[in-house]
């Protein structure tokens, strides 16, 4: 299938797993994820509407960034606190934090270019040792501490699931995500704000739309197998 159609598949089966789960499509924001992507074939997807683009690699980011029109970025990826200065000048949303010296980190360079960056927190919800991302026993402290940034806006978590799970170990990973946001909104942290649960990926979007995603991160099923 073309990019095109791709795009419009997955639009359909999001507007159908939205129904399903009584939620209005217009809460969830795709993300197509190029990396590795060449630029042609990203703004085929640009031209179908994706205005979200989610990268791994800051690099990637750099050697796109002004090639491709019209789109806010997303780093997706694991982010190493030496690569912070290159990305907050252009990242709409930061996935992947994980460490209060890395929010420390893009505290201190926002700061110094006047921006207040918006950020998610990566929880290892699935407990696998091969994953990035926080406990959820350690997401609430960390909140605390990320209050205290002015140059930082928790927005709300984000995981992966492992893949090839079952539909019940990932409605178990995407029920907790969600879970475990709203008992963060109820702590009322300053500055910390849950509204984007960000799960799902070409393989599970649709049941992590079911459980409450606000953000799925599409590749595979938009640009085609890498």
């Amino acid at each position: 299938m073309s990019v095109r159609e791709n795009v419009e598949n997955v639009r359909k089966r999001i507007s159908a797993a939205a129904k399903r789960a009584n939620r209005n499509e217009s809460e969830i924001t795709l993300i197509g994820v190029s990396k590795t992507k060449p630029v042609e074939l990203i703004k085929e997807g640009v031209d179908c509407g994706i205005c979200e683009l989610g990268e791994n690699r800051v690099q990637e980011v750099l050697e796109k960034y002004d090639k491709i029109e019209n789109v806010r970025w997303h780093l997706i990826g694991h982010l190493q606190k030496n690569k912070v200065k290159y990305i907050v000048d252009k990242a709409e949303l930061i996935h992947s934090v994980d460490s209060l010296e890395l929010a420390k980190e893009i505290d201190k360079q926002a700061k110094k270019i006047g921006k207040v960056q918006k950020i998610l927190l990566e929880i290892n919800i699935s407990g696998e040792e091969s994953k990035f991302g926080i406990t959820p026993a350690e997401a609430i402290p960390l909140c605390g501490e990320i209050s205290r940034f002015e140059n930082i806006k928790a927005e709300g978590l984000m995981t992966m699931a492992p893949k090839e799970a079952a539909e019940v170990e990932l409605r178990r990973i995407f029920g907790g995500l969600k879970k475990l946001s709203e008992e963060i909104r109820s702590r009322q942290i300053p500055g910390i704000d849950m509204r984007e649960l960000s799960m799902g990926m070409s393989g599970d979007y649709e049941i992590a739309v079911e459980e409450g995603a606000t953000m799925v991160r599409v590749g595979t099923g938009i640009f085609g197998a890498r």
